[in-house]
């Protein structure tokens, strides 16, 4: 039996929280004992993780650590006894995660929690993101003296990589690219819950789109698409389900492009998955991803997808366009084609385990 420490902040609504959830959720009890550390206080949405997994709550470090030079940090927290007595006494783990790879606190339980091997998930385009979010940069400068630290790392796509090496400097470390893995059972289970109060026009061709409403998903892109899509195709209606900070700025864009009756927006929902299975097509626009979630979730639904070119690097065997426009003025309803990611996800379980040193 492999004992495994995953760390992260939270299980608030999010890609990164859903991807752990879906990981624990499906680990092998009869190889893994799971244990999860959650490193701030937060809200959760219905996370029902099996009782196998063992929650840990952390006592918050202040967040002045995330603006103080890494090794810096590290050393004031390694000496407070109070921080590793938040480890429980049976703490030794063959392998300790930093899923979250991100906050100062996940990265300092997995390098202080007794462990063979320490790893940490990469999420996304590093090159893009610095360059798109000046927080991030901020964050970058004082948390990348961790890196040196883990003994590999985990991108969730191989396109992540390179990137990630040549903002790092970090090229004397493994790379195992694990996929974030896709909980089909939840969502065929899901897919045929009322949603009450939702109509769709079936004279209509209907598009989803979800996430979070933020720069790197591109809604802003999204709209103009879909506006000048529209002028030439009056039936097309774009539904948005998700929430975030750019939703009034999104909503009013909306508004000037005249897009009113045309784009409803639907907020965070507990089961997106009732709204997605109704619709004709998926749209994404993101400008950088890591691997794209909302997108194999599409996959699972037969939902065809499109999105542009530049997103084809994140997952296998997709295929973007060019011409977004184009692409929607010309798509019309068609059998839905459902995948169960059978392979896909028996990969991602099996790479798990191997990080552990499990053949």
């Amino acid at each position: 039996m492999k004992r495994i420490a995953f760390f992260q902040s939270d299980l608030g609504v999010g890609g990164i929280q859903k991807s752990i959830v879906n990981l624990l959720r499906n680990l092998d009890t009869s190889k893994v004992q799971a244990d999860l550390y959650l490193t701030e206080p937060g809200s959760e949405w219905e996370a029902d993780l099996p009782e196998s997994v063992r929650v840990i709550r952390m006592k918050p470090l202040p967040r002045v650590y995330s603006f103080l030079p890494f090794d810096f940090g590290k050393k004031r927290v390694e000496s407070d006894p109070a921080f590793r007595a938040g480890f429980p006494q049976d703490a030794e783990y063959d392998l300790a995660v930093d899923f979250n790879s991100y906050q100062f606190s996940c990265a300092m339980g997995a390098l202080s929690v007794p462990a063979k091997k320490r790893v940490m998930w990469i999420h996304n385009d590093v090159a893009i993101k610095l360059r798109n979010e000046w927080k991030y940069r901020v964050l970058w400068h004082f948390f990348r003296g961790k890196f040196k630290y883990y003994d590999g790392f985990v991108p969730v796509s191989e396109a992540l990589i390179e990137p990630f090496r040549a903002m790092s400097g970090i090229t004397d470390k493994p790379f195992t690219v694990i996929p974030n893995y896709i909980d089909v059972e939840e969502i065929r289970r899901k897919v045929n819950e009322p949603v009450p109060g939702f109509r769709l026009d079936p004279a209509c061709f209907n598009v989803a789109a979800l996430g979070r409403l933020c720069h790197q998903k591109g809604y802003d892109i999204m709209l103009d698409v879909f506006a000048e899509a529209h002028r030439q195709r009056s039936d097309l209606r774009l539904y948005i389900i998700g929430d975030g900070p750019d939703r009034r700025a999104l909503e009013e864009q909306r508004d000037r492009l005249g897009l009113a009756d045309a784009v409803t927006f639907l907020g965070s929902q507990p089961n997106p998955f009732a709204y997605m299975d109704r619709m004709d097509a998926l749209l994404s626009t993101s400008r950088y991803e890591g691997q794209g979630m909302n997108i194999m979730e599409a996959m699972v639904l037969g939902l065809p997808v499109i999105c542009p070119k530049h997103l084809e690097q994140y997952i296998e065997g997709l295929q973007g366009t060019e011409d977004l426009v184009g692409a929607l003025v010309g798509a019309y309803k068609m059998e839905k084609c459902p995948d169960d990611l059978a392979d896909y996800n028996g990969q991602i379980l099996q790479r798990v385990l191997s990080l552990c040193g499990e053949k």
